[in-house]
């Protein structure tokens, strides 16, 4: 289905519970349930929201039949994760008939999307909060508490919840999620999140130097900036308009926290990243050379429907500069296939861009006509869904062959890896990430996970590098 173009969705996470902290010794007398749907932002947000219900003496639990208030936070990016919530939704009605005082709430994009549905049509839920009202949230449990629906999904312009600090999810301990930004400006056709997450507004610069210092003097090693568009980051002071930080000023800030401090980010719109953007990647051996660059199609007709505000000789130049200013990096993109009017030979170039621009991780889903976006209302979906199926196929059978090469060259290489914890498939070995955000498997001899250590590649799959350490980095 339809991938977001500005965020990424972590299949492995789809629904995932908010675990307890490690070591937590507060006792609390009521539970939270939270379970997250979408892209990265949500999973972020489900932290900030952890946070605020901390606060109010809620602790978190995995266990829904003790909870006091079950909360998801969804997606309306996707068919997929609408169908999923629903089915959630009517589980936890189950759990309301034996427990009636159970409060059950929607977070996030759907609930802007589908309040009256889920509050009068279909009796599913007792509160609806939007992405940018979450600091209400201990006032509509307690409105929701007395039996009233209660509902806040007004967007903002200014909410950043940059003085939250958010209560990490699931956390391995060494890798972190700051967000610096939330909305989006771009009116890419295909896209609800305008609608769902309001404009594009920045996060204050102290705040996220504040946050990814205080992660790093805890022991996390790598911080991924994340936002719906992280390059149309712009941070003016309020006490002196001269003040200006862009995205490439930020960058340099965090990277200068600490060389042992990894900085990533998630995700780019091809026109804003910049060559001074490239150049502070460049100059900085911690900020990790991989750039996720969505591309959505290779076809320039497509991507003028699409509002994509570039072509796709335009596109081939961005990977150029990038392959020029960062040799080494890695790219990976988002594509759509069977978008409105789509014909073969636009599919045919999507194909031939991919193979120009040769991604080591590419998203890849056919269109699905989303409810409130540009194209629904503009457009037609015309294409066959067994034609978007049968694109899709060739554009992944395509990526395939090219990810296993990439991953091909690697081998006989030495890569500096930073160790994120013990493989699933084996307790004797430990697994990390390249700079290029390479997964990485090797024997655990007597590193510890947060270490830096240098993997010389054996051996592949499609989608992990093999190898032996030759030491600490």
């Amino acid at each position: 289905m339809l991938e977001q173009v500005t965020k990424v969705h972590d299949e492995s996470r789809q629904g995932e519970a908010y675990a307890p902290l490690d070591g937590e010794k507060q006792t609390y007398t009521k539970k939270f349930y939270i379970e997250s749907y979408g892209c990265q932002m949500n999973f972020n947000d489900s932290e900030i929201v952890a946070s605020i219900l901390k606060e109010e003496g809620f602790g978190p639990t995995r266990n829904v039949e003790e909870a006091s208030l079950v909360l998801l936070n969804t997606c309306s990016i996707r068919e997929k994760a609408e169908t999923t919530v629903r089915k959630r939704l009517t589980e936890f009605r189950k759990i309301k008939q034996r427990n009636p005082e159970l409060l059950v709430g929607v977070l996030g994009c759907m609930a802007e999307r589908l309040k009256a549905k889920l509050l009068e049509e279909e009796k599913l839920v007792d509160m609806v909060v939007g992405p940018d009202a979450y600091r209400t949230l201990p006032a509509l449990i307690e409105e929701a508490e007395t039996g009233q629906k209660a509902v806040n999904v007004l967007l903002s312009r200014e909410e950043t919840y940059g003085d939250i600090s958010p209560v990490r999810l699931d956390s391995n301990g060494v890798t972190a999620f700051v967000s610096i930004m939330r909305g989006c400006n771009n009116m890419c056709s295909f896209c609800v999140v305008p609608f769902t997450r309001g404009r594009e507004r920045s996060r204050d610069v102290a705040s996220i130097l504040q946050e990814a210092t205080d992660l790093f003097n805890r022991g996390y090693r790598e911080v991924t900036l994340l936002g719906q568009n992280v390059d149309s980051y712009y941070w003016v002071d309020p006490q002196d308009a001269t003040l200006v930080t862009t995205f490439a000023n930020l960058l340099e800030k965090v990277a200068l926290i600490s060389p042992l401090l990894r900085v990533r980010f998630s995700t780019s719109h091809p026109k804003d990243i910049t060559d001074e953007v490239l150049f502070t990647m460049a100059k900085y051996e911690n900020i990790c050379k991989y750039i996720h660059l969505p591309m959505q199609s290779g076809s320039t007709r497509i991507l003028q429907l699409m509002n994509r505000t570039y072509t796709r000789e335009w596109y081939i130049k961005k990977v150029d500069r990038i392959r020029e200013i960062l040799p080494d990096c890695a790219l990976s993109t988002d594509v759509i296939t069977g978008f409105c009017t789509e014909t073969e030979e636009d599919h045919q170039d999507t194909m031939s861009l991919m193979d120009y621009a040769r991604y080591d991780l590419a998203y890849m889903f056919f269109y699905s006509e989303r409810p409130g976006t540009l194209a629904a209302r503009r457009y037609q979906d015309d294409v066959p869904e067994e034609v978007k199926k049968r694109r899709l196929a060739e554009v992944v059978e395509l990526h395939r062959g090219q990810s296993l090469r990439s991953m091909q060259q690697d081998v006989g290489k030495t890569f500096k890896v930073l160790i994120e914890g013990t493989s699933k498939r084996s307790e004797d070995h430990l697994f990390g990430r390249t700079d290029q955000n390479k997964v990485v498997i090797f024997p655990k001899e007597d590193y510890r996970k947060g270490e830096y250590v240098w993997v010389k590649v054996e051996d592949c799959t499609a989608g992990t590098l093999l190898g032996t350490s030759t030491g600490r980095a």
